[in-house]
Formats: C-alpha cells, structure tokens, sequence
C-alpha cells in the first residue's frame, strides 16, 4: 500500500498550524502532535482517556493502549507533546474521561470522546493549510517511523512504538530508500589503510 511520509518541516508546520489562542487550536495541536510523535492509528487517539497518560520510568507514557487486534502497548510521550496536552486538557478542564473532546465553534467543549471521522477530518483541514494535499492520518503514523529512524531510532524500538507484531511491517512504514552518498558498504572495515 502506498502512503505519504511528511519531512521534519512538514511535520513540525502541521502540528503548528492550529491557533494555539483558541480552544479548537489548542486541542488540534496537541492531536497532530500525538499522531506525528507517537504514532498512533485514529481508533487509538480516539480512544484515549486521562487516565492513559502516567509516568513510567521517569518519562511520560500512554500505557495500556489497546491497539489493532487486540495488542496492548505502553508509548513514550515526548515532553514537548506531554506540554501541548496539557495545555489543551487544562484549557479544556478536563481532569477524567476522554482525552480528547468535541469543540464547539464558540470554543465550547462538549461531548465524550471525539470520533474517528474528526480526526481525520483535522489532519486533511491542518494538511491543507500547509499545501500538501492527499495526507491521512496513517500517513502521520508512517512519517512517525521515518522520522524516528531519520533520527537514528533501532528498528526494534520503532516496532515497539508503532505496536507492530511483525518488524516487517515497520520497514514497509519506513519506506526505505538506498543511500548511495553515505552508502552502507564505503567503510566496513576491509578497505586498504591509507
């Protein structure tokens, strides 16, 4: 299947694009971050509560997620992300429940819990405010895995990220492209010494 993986820029404008001085812009930022840093699929962030967000190891985490089929994970949560949920979930006065809520356009908050089809429904208006059209939600879960391998991130920690049963799959979300400017084989220790 073929998907789209956004740049380090591109992510970053994303997840910068909502105004941060309403309470719709407030939770939108702190959506895309958590789709964009974590990885996580839209039935995930949907179903996100308060209570999922605890410290483990000193380090900020969603834990006992219930991913695809069934499979619970525990997933860092980045301080600058942990920082933009806090500033929506205080704006939003929301201390149980579900994590993310519906915003009226008077930036009211209502409802229980925000659907999968708003998700994707921020991450195409926020796609576009940015130029860059045919971006899904997945697609932030695939450049979550580029940009964490970019980075230098193990492939075993990445499959763990992403929840992925299979470290196959992972390296189908990364895409891989050969390098021949900083190609793998120049120094693996059989060349002459100078």
């Amino acid at each position: 299947r073929l998907g789209n993986w956004l740049t380090a820029e591109q992510g970053q404008a994303l997840w910068q694009a909502p105004n941060q001085e309403q309470m719709k812009g407030k939770r939108d930022r702190a959506l895309l971050a958590l789709l964009l840093a974590c990885g996580l699929r839209r039935h995930e962030l949907a179903s996100l509560t308060v209570g999922h967000l605890q410290q483990r190891e000193g380090h900020w985490a969603i834990v006992d997620l219930r991913g695809k089929g069934g499979h619970v994970r525990t997933t860092p949560v980045p301080d600058w992300v942990h920082g933009l949920l806090d500033d929506w979930t205080r704006a939003a006065r929301i201390s149980a429940g579900s994590l993310f809520r519906r915003v009226s356009s008077a930036g009211r908050v209502w409802g229980e819990a925000v659907t999968e089809k708003l998700v994707w429904h921020v991450v195409k208006e926020f796609a576009a405010k940015i130029g860059v059209s045919k971006l899904a939600p997945h697609d932030l879960r695939r450049s979550c895995a580029r940009l964490c391998r970019a980075a230098g991130g193990e492939l075993e920690q990445i499959q763990f990220l992403l929840g992925h049963v299979s470290v196959q799959t992972t390296e189908r979300y990364l895409g891989c492209t050969q390098r021949i400017s900083s190609a793998v084989n120049d120094r693996i220790g059989i060349e002459p010494t100078p």
